[in-house]
């Protein structure tokens, strides 16, 4: 079976792609929503302190034990197993971070779809279709159908080319095209009036919030969600890289590029938030975020459309961005089901990513037909719930079940003094003490 497996050609593909999955919404939305209504700077602060201290070590262990299995998670996860109970505790944790990786793209496609039909609002506007305009920025069924229908195409067609074709090769092109993007709107919004106040706010910390448990919290799981644990998305794309690689710099290269854009992220939309409210557009009310939630598409385009004829460029630039956020994000969602698929019931790939599209769209279509009921209730089953338990029973399984010789063997490919490293003398018992502690805190807290 390995030897039709898909594999990546390069380092830097790898870590694109991986970075790819970790960088989307949850960061250029997210994370900057988070840090304005969590305290600013103290938010960035700790949330850094806790993507190194916490997310890194959790993001390790799913890397490794995909590397050493060599296949989907379900199979990585049993071939660490020494009896039936573990290979039963395997199977669940493997399907359940697939199955949450499937129920999370039913819903982010729905919220990519809006995205798109953002950036092609632009070009309505300026070639004066006002209707259609008004149609794309609207909340309707029709809309989200079409656009949940051509987001998942895209991703359909990305993953049907392969690892090396199709995750690899787009995920070179699409994660500078955003870094890009993300600068430039960066540098342009830093320049208007009033983004030296937000500028404050993000980068200069009041000290005396850094230990809100709240806000502890908050950074914790945004530090875990941001990096796509409990998912089974990283031990898939673990599985696709050679044994002669350095899994600790792999994963720590990852790991500074989410967080690089993150903080990037940041510094476009809190900025904007202020240059917003210097506007005229209410951001804050007695000192408390208002619409948090529907920021991106509330607040901003207010703030675009004060901005004359450059806010149309301004627009275009922004959604696309996020689209291509969208994008890198739900590639590695729908490889999670399709990667089983293949190795488990032997299906073509094109055919096994035809399928899983189409069962992961009709889900997003009872979702839209159910919109009030069901929207809120996926995101939290899936993000509150199953990503905090599946991320925390991954730590579980490395810190008390993996043999330490076997994982120290694991490591040892593409680095043969790590078990003199500063790594592996913290790494093995972090993982299997703290991690699943703060891990379970954030469940707990979500409770």
């Amino acid at each position: 079976m390995s030897g039709t497996r898909g594999k990546f050609n390069s380092r830097i593909g790898f870590i694109l792609a991986a970075a790819g999955s970790a960088v989307g919404l949850g960061n250029i939305w997210g994370f900057p929503t988070q840090a304005a209504e969590n305290g600013g700077a103290a938010f960035v602060v700790m949330y850094l302190l806790l993507a190194f201290c916490l997310a890194y070590p959790a993001f390790m262990a799913e890397l490794i034990i995909g590397r050493h299995g060599q296949a989907n998670a379900v199979e990585s996860l049993k071939k660490i197993s020494t009896n039936n109970v573990q290979r039963k505790f395997a199977f669940v944790v493997g399907f359940g971070g697939i199955l949450c990786a499937g129920l999370l793209m039913s819903f982010y496609a729905i919220v990519a779809g809006w995205m798109v039909a953002f950036t092609i609002e632009p070009i309505t506007t300026v070639v004066g279709a006002d209707s259609a305009s008004t149609w794309l920025t609207t909340h309707g069924t029709q809309r989200n159908l079409l656009f949940t229908l051509i987001f998942t195409a895209l991703t359909i067609f990305i993953i049907s080319r392969g690892v090396e074709n199709g995750i690899e090769r787009w995920s070179k092109r699409l994660m500078p095209a955003l870094v890009v993007l993300l600068v430039s709107l960066a540098i342009y919004v830093l320049t208007l009036e009033g983004a030296t106040d937000g500028l404050k706010a993000y980068l200069i910390p009041d000290t005396s919030r850094l230990l809100e448990p709240e806000l502890i919290v908050s950074a914790l799981g945004q530090a875990f969600f941001s990096l796509s644990l409990g998912t089974s998305v990283i031990i898939i794309y673990g599985s696709y890289v050679g044994k002669n690689e350095n899994l600790v710099s792999l994963g720590a290269s990852v790991t500074l590029i989410d967080v690089f854009i993150a903080f990037l992220a940041g510094l476009l939309i809190v900025p904007a938030m202020y240059v917003a409210q210097a506007q005229g557009v209410e951001i804050f009310r007695d000192g408390v975020l208002l619409s948090g939630d529907t920021l991106v598409l509330t607040v901003l385009p207010a703030l675009f459309d004060t901005m004359g004829n450059g806010g149309i460029i301004v627009s275009f630039a922004f959604f696309l961005l996020l689209s291509i956020a969208s994008l890198t994000s739900s590639i590695s969602m729908l490889e999670a089901p399709v990667s089983y698929t293949v190795e488990r019931f032997g299906v073509g790939r094109n055919k096994a990513t035809l399928i899983m599209g189409a069962i992961i769209f009709t889900v997003s279509c009872i979702i839209i037909f159910n919109f009030s009921s069901l929207f809120g209730f996926v995101i939290s089953l899936t993000t509150e719930y199953g990503q905090p338990i599946i991320g925390m029973l991954c730590c579980i399984f490395v810190g008390w079940i993996w043999q330490r010789s076997s994982l120290l063997n694991e490591l040892k490919n593409g680095n043969e003094q790590i078990e003199y490293s500063l790594f592996w003398k913290i790494w093995p018992w972090y993982t299997k003490l703290v991690c699943p502690v703060a891990i379970a805190l954030v469940f707990i807290n979500s409770l």
